[in-house]
């Protein structure tokens, strides 16, 4: 039923943005329900982008540190562009997730990113599936705040 209704949520978020005319850009800063925050640069023609992720939640043993995130998008006439990235958290960990999503605007004209992630952490053979995590995400986009102290500072949790 859930899932149903985040279908149908997610349609209807699609249609309000195609009819309004607004397309939804993935350059910029956004932060999730969780407080983590990425910042996505310039999309290329080609489609690629890179950019910079810092988590607000973790199991790892080390203190959190900004990842780099590397991607790709999907075109769109009706800018809802689809989209997918990886973030290895080398820096403070032995994981690696990858995110895939659509970019999607509101009746409001609030751009959101609904995401689906995979979290693949180290493990031993036999027994790699008990190191994969799934989940989801929706990001928001951040206005009006400095890159460094989005991703920097003290407030990304």
């Amino acid at each position: 039923m859930i899932k149903k209704i985040s279908f149908t949520v997610a349609l209807g978020l699609a249609s309000l943005g195609a009819l309004s005319g607004q397309k939804c850009i993935l350059t910029g800063l956004w932060r999730n329900e969780l407080g983590s925050k990425m910042q996505i640069q310039e999309v290329k023609g080609d489609g690629t982008f890179s950019g910079e992720y810092k988590t607000a939640v973790s199991l790892a043993r080390r203190p959190i540190q900004p990842a780099s995130l590397n991607g790709s998008q999907h075109f769109d006439e009706a800018g809802q562009p689809t989209f997918g990235f990886t973030v290895n958290w080398k820096s403070f960990s032995d994981s690696t997730t990858v995110f895939t999503g659509q970019c999607f605007v509101d009746e409001n004209g609030k751009e959101i990113l609904e995401t689906m992630w995979l979290l693949r952490e180290k493990a031993k053979a036999p027994n790699g599936w008990e190191a994969t995590r799934v989940g989801t995400n929706v990001f928001s986009r951040i206005k009006g705040q400095n890159v460094d102290e989005s991703l920097r500072g003290d407030g990304a949790r």
